[in-house]
């Protein structure tokens, strides 16, 4: 056979066996979010196709909470448009919060984004990467209305509630020496231990405390602590198509005005500028 021909003959055969090493390849589970009417694959790589599936962790009113079996909030309608950006549907997933932050769940793919009302942290940024922030925060500190308790200095001896992993179990053990510190693994059994009594006071985040005292007469918001904090989305670390997506429908809301809807809609007032 001439050399051209078996040049030829051989170039034949590599095309039909890269075709059969790409048809018998294995594939992600997942597929990828879809170019908005083109038909066409674009977009960040998603762990369960047709879906943006969200880590969060119930409940944390007013970002996320299930209301007559829906999940609504605040986060929930910011990654909302997330998903409309991307042409897909947002699938939310219920998890505990340490394996939020730990960073476990974006690392075993369970979601691709965590919206949990989440500080951001240097600990965290080791874990798992953020989006821009979207969301300014502090802790606050929850009392029975009339308990007399209104500064981190009159808690020592006292029980004091805060919930596992978030920055407000760190904030009451570095500033509030000689109390009793008592660990709940979400929002919900915080805050109703503080209302039955069985803790003196609760630490967490200003944003769902002062929404459980709206709700709540005999509760109260008596100090709030400056601690600058800023809430992120997070992502596993190296997704960078899903962060650009993020934080592009993040920006796209403030330049808008989607986002002081939507934060006027879950917290009665327009942001602070």
């Amino acid at each position: 056979m001439p050399a051209s021909i078996r040049s030829l003959a051989s170039l034949a055969a590599l095309v039909a066996l890269s075709a059969v090493v790409a048809g018998c390849g294995g594939g992600n589970s997942g597929g990828t979010a879809p170019a908005a009417g083109s038909g066409q694959p674009a977009g960040p790589q998603l762990v369960a196709a047709g879906k943006l599936t969200t880590c969060t962790s119930l409940p944390y009113e007013p970002f996320q909470f299930n209301d007559g079996g829906k999940v609504v909030g605040f986060d929930v309608d910011m990654i909302d448009l997330v998903a409309k950006q991307l042409g897909v549907t947002q699938d939310i997933i219920d998890t505990p919060f340490e394996g939020i932050q730990s960073g476990e769940d974006l690392n075993i793919g369970k979601c691709d984004v965590a919206a949990a009302a989440m500080t951001i942290t240097d600990t965290r940024k080791q874990n798992f990467d953020f989006s821009d922030p979207y969301f300014q925060a502090t802790q606050a500190l929850l009392v029975k209305t009339g308990s007399g308790l209104n500064d981190a200095s009159q808690l020592a001896g006292k029980k004091v509630g805060v919930q596992n992993s978030t920055t407000g179990q760190q904030y009451a053990e570095k500033n509030i020496p000689g109390a009793e510190l008592v660990v709940f693994d979400d929002l919900g059994l915080l805050t109703q231990a503080a209302k039955a009594g069985q803790v003196d006071a609760a630490i967490n985040d200003n944003g769902p405390l002062l929404d459980f005292v709206k709700k709540n007469p005999d509760m109260a918001v008596t100090k709030e602590f400056n601690t600058g904090e800023q809430y992120g989305y997070g992502i596993k670390k190296g997704n960078t198509a899903m962060a650009q997506a993020v934080n592009a429908a993040i920006a796209k809301a403030k330049q808008d005005g989607t986002y002081n809807t939507i934060y006027q809609k879950w917290f009665g007032k327009a942001p602070d500028a």
